[in-house]
């Protein structure tokens, strides 16, 4: 495929997956907004558990006191609590989404992969995404961070007006680990769910299993091992985006340090609090996204053949 692609070719039915480029990303797009209504109430309580990891003074604390402190926010402002960060998420859909599955399946088709995602595709993406990325990653655990002291959500346009102040350079706070959790997420959670569901499909079909339970169970598997190559990706993000905005900017090797403060205390506990919430959130994360991407896809390419732009052959997707 040429590097110059017309605008008419993004919009043209391929004759491999009877889907366009635009279809394809569209329905990433669906699957990703699907999936950020669900998961958020999750989110934002590991969030809490993980930023909890230090009392007043700054000394760590343990884990369960750090979740009871979590929990006890929750209770506080249950309603509050499950929407907060919602919509810097949701507005994330297209600033977050649009330039990292942009990224990711424009090189998976300039590679000829025509939107199966390759290691190659996926770590191009993780690097080149990530500018766009972390701004709303800030925002939304900054919108989180005074929960315990406020009881409420910090402004969207009081966050950005701190950072103006700086020329906006807070937002980019954490842009080293979302580099790797974004290429975890990537090989893991778009590259190897979609492969390992359709395993799971064509070896239990015969058992009556669909295409949601497949989806369901190849997350499951694919979850734990996601979650314990990124959680402590996460952990260092939240320990570097929720510090004060007109405060010190806490750096990528001081982010480690504490954390390795906290596991001489606590042990592995310390590193990976908020692992059985990561577990949680990332089976219902990648289920949601790729259930609503299916349903999706599956719209898209039965119009398809419907106005008969695509004629399906025999084994084809």
């Amino acid at each position: 495929m040429s590097v110059f692609q017309t605008y008419n070719d993004y919009f043209v039915v391929s004759p491999k997956n009877g889907l366009s480029q635009f279809q394809t990303m569209t329905a990433y797009l669906g699957g990703s907004a699907f999936q950020t209504v669900l998961d958020n109430p999750v989110t934002a309580y590991r969030q809490l558990v993980q930023q909890y990891a230090k009392d007043a003074a700054g000394k760590p604390v343990d884990p369960k006191v750090a979740a009871a402190e979590a929990t006890a926010v929750f209770k506080a402002n249950p309603a509050a609590a499950c929407l907060s960060g919602l919509i810097p998420r949701i507005i994330g859909v297209g600033f977050k989404r649009v330039p990292k599955f942009g990224i990711l399946l424009g090189l998976s088709f300039f590679l000829g992969e025509d939107g199966t995602i390759s290691a190659t595709a996926a770590f191009g993406a993780s690097i080149l995404s990530a500018p766009f990325i972390n701004p709303i990653r800030m925002i939304e655990k900054q919108q989180r961070a005074y929960f315990k002291t406020t009881g409420a959500e910090k402004p969207i346009g009081e966050i950005l007006k701190e950072s103006a102040k700086q020329n906006f350079q807070p937002l980019f706070r954490g842009t080293v680990p979302l580099m790797g959790h974004s290429l975890a997420s990537a090989l893991l959670g778009l590259a190897g769910q979609p492969k390992l569901q359709k395993y799971i499909k064509n070896e239990l079909s015969h058992y009556g299993v669909g295409t949601f339970l497949s989806g369901l169970l190849a997350s499951a598997a694919v979850t734990p091992i996601y979650v314990a190559v990124t959680n402590p990706l996460s952990r260092l993000e939240v320990i570097m985006q929720t510090s004060k905005i007109d405060g010190k900017a806490i750096g990528v090797i001081e982010a480690c340090k504490e954390m390795v403060t906290d596991s001489k205390q606590f042990g592995l506990r310390g590193v990976f609090r908020g692992q059985g919430l990561g577990i949680a959130k990332g089976i219902l994360s990648l289920t949601a996204f790729h259930q609503g991407r299916i349903w999706l896809t599956d719209a898209f390419r039965n119009h398809n053949i419907s106005n008969g732009s695509y004629v399906p052959t025999v084994g084809s997707a």
